[in-house]
């Protein structure tokens, strides 16, 4: 099998996918009806047992794939959004723009992404939108650089040459020759992105920064369940186990995609 890990990473992905889209069907109870039933332990009843609420773990892991999935996604397409075309422009115009584009970018990466989406969120307030805007917000310039990477080194190449010669513009020679070429290095690091986003949101919601209570969201669930590792593990260990896979099956894809 050609690239085993690419299919592994797929079918990681795609399980989270139908599970996040079928979660009303998948889901053996509502996870958001609390019942007397608190703590208790796997049976029958409750696979991975009950929160100190009284809902349902299992059902909560399973909707927890909706949240976790949107922030990735939306996440990474709000920073490639935002740094492609600023990676595009920095990579085939020269001077002062050039220089200008590559201080920010710098500015930007030489700030730690984690301790500035905790300032972001703090100051904006916690909710899906601002976690999907504040982490695209962090993460677009990493996407900008491999881009602007990718397209110096296409800039100096023949055919590029060749279009500038025959009097091509530079919006015609980006979206022609340069463009498809970045193209492979942007999927890359969009999986890789997903994967970012969806561990930094369940970090920020374990510090209480991530999406307010009663959604299920994986990192809320992982501190909720933190002070009650000793009566019942799973509450923690199942939407942990939900965030490592998803992380792993889309690092998986990025970093196989050439």
């Amino acid at each position: 099998m050609k690239h085993p890990a690419r299919w592994i990473g797929g079918m990681i992905i795609a399980s989270c996918v139908i599970v996040a889209v079928a979660a009303p069907v998948l889901a053996p109870d509502d996870p958001y009806r609390s019942g007397i039933a608190m703590l208790d332990l796997s049976s029958r009843a409750h696979w991975f047992g009950t929160d100190d609420l009284g809902r349902d773990v299992l059902s909560r892991v399973i909707y927890g794939a909706r949240a976790s999935l949107a922030i990735g996604l939306g996440a990474a397409l709000t920073a490639t959004l935002i740094g492609v075309p600023i990676g595009l422009l920095a990579g085939t115009l020269r001077g002062r723009v050039d220089a200008a584009l590559v201080a920010l970018i710098d500015l930007f990466i030489a700030l730690p992404g984690l301790v500035l989406a905790l300032i972001i969120t703090a100051m904006i307030g916690a909710n899906l939108r601002n976690l999907v805007l504040t982490l695209g917000f962090v993460m677009w310039p990493a996407i900008a650089r491999l881009v602007r990477g990718q397209a110096l080194a296409l800039r100096e190449t023949l055919f590029v040459e060749a279009a500038r010669a025959t009097g091509g513009t530079r919006l015609s020679i980006i979206r022609r020759h340069i463009w498809p070429g970045v193209l492979p290095v942007v999927a890359a690091q969009f999986a890789t992105s997903v994967s970012f986003a969806i561990f930094t949101s369940a970090s920020l919601s374990f510090l209480g920064l991530g999406i307010p209570p009663p959604e299920a969201d994986w990192g809320g669930m992982v501190r909720q369940g933190f002070d009650y590792l000793a009566i019942n593990p799973l509450l923690s260990l199942a939407p942990g186990a939900g965030v490592s896979l998803t992380v792993l099956g889309f690092y998986l894809i990025g970093t196989t995609i050439k």
